[in-house]
């Protein structure tokens, strides 16, 4: 069994991994490409383990260390900005920071990783950074990183991004790649039926969604678990009077943040989507309601307004 026994339907991923390791012909720059939630964060972690536990000669590392302290890695995610201080996902969520706009790899962050990598490596024989949704660095950062890139020293550098178009080609082209692919339905099932989920694959609509990701259909599946049961199906009902379209959008722009909404636009195409094909009738007249909204909520519309006109011209 080797360290990437658990991932599950990225073959190519680990033999080139392996044999980097086995071969002793590490990469200064790796590009994990794929699609998110098919296992790249997964396998970056697996890689980790068997980059930081080739030791310095002589050096005693603490035994019960866990990666995520590791002081020869440093992970970089991308951030929101409160008040100059920034916040992962998970920091922000945990404030109730009011997130107006996706998060970003910030300059500062590509500066951190400049004073990280002017350190001698503590206890492994190489520095590890990894740098999680690249792709959202904007033109300053992905230069600063450029920089860095082509002098890492005693370092590897992991960008996990979803392909190469996403990126910077002098970036891209610094990397050694990685592909990353979709899954199977039966690789689905199996990875959702290890991780606790087997009850997403009695969703279409989660399934539709998701494409091939379990790491997508579970972020759906707990989304669905927040939003109320009533925006989920009232939206879809053909039988919506004008008093209940406002009412829901009303609700909508009162209990979901512009994420949630988004996220909840999806859903709901996919919803009338499969609901469409058990009826054997298509209306594509929803479909565009639904992305008009979704290019209006992204361009800062009232949310509230932007529902009520798009549920007004759904109903009936």
């Amino acid at each position: 069994m080797t360290v990437f026994a658990k991932l599950i339907g990225q073959p190519q991923a680990v033999e080139l991994l392996n044999q980097a390791v086995y071969r002793d012909r590490i990469a200064p720059a790796y590009l994990f490409a794929g699609a998110p939630g098919v296992g790249r964060s997964l396998a970056a972690r697996y890689f980790l383990e068997l980059l930081l536990t080739a030791r310095n000669p002589g050096v005693t590392p603490a035994s019960t260390r866990k990666l995520e302290n590791h002081p020869d890695l440093l992970w970089i995610e991308p951030t929101y900005l409160d008040k100059g201080k920034m916040l992962t996902a998970t920091e922000a969520a945990a404030t109730g920071f009011k997130r107006k706009s996706p998060p970003q790899i910030r300059l500062e962050q590509i500066r951190q990783i400049g004073e990280f990598l002017g350190r001698h490596p503590l206890e492994a024989l190489r520095k590890v950074v990894v740098l999680e949704e690249a792709q959202t660095m904007k033109e300053s950062a992905a230069n600063g990183l450029l920089k860095t890139l082509e002098e890492p020293g005693r370092a590897s550098i992991i960008l996990i991004a979803p392909g190469i178009d996403s990126l910077l080609p002098t970036l891209v082209s610094r990397c050694q790649r990685i592909p990353f692919y979709r899954l199977t339905d039966a690789q689905m099932g199996e990875v959702l039926a290890t991780v606790g989920y087997p009850q997403i694959l009695e969703n279409p609509a989660v399934l539709a969604m998701a494409q091939g990701s379990p790491g997508t259909a579970i972020g759906c599946w707990e989304k669905l678990q927040e939003i109320p049961a009533e925006l989920l199906e009232k939206p879809l009902k053909p039988s919506l009077s004008t008093k209940q379209a406002l009412e829901i959008a009303k609700e909508i722009d009162r209990s979901l943040d512009n994420e949630a909404q988004l996220w909840l636009i999806e859903y709901l195409q996919h919803a009338y989507w499969l609901s469409s094909q058990q009826r054997g009738t298509f209306n594509p007249n929803p479909l565009h309601l639904l992305d008009r909204a979704r290019r209006y909520l992204l361009s800062y519309a009232s949310p509230r307004l932007v529902w009520e006109v798009t549920l007004m011209g759904m109903k009936g």
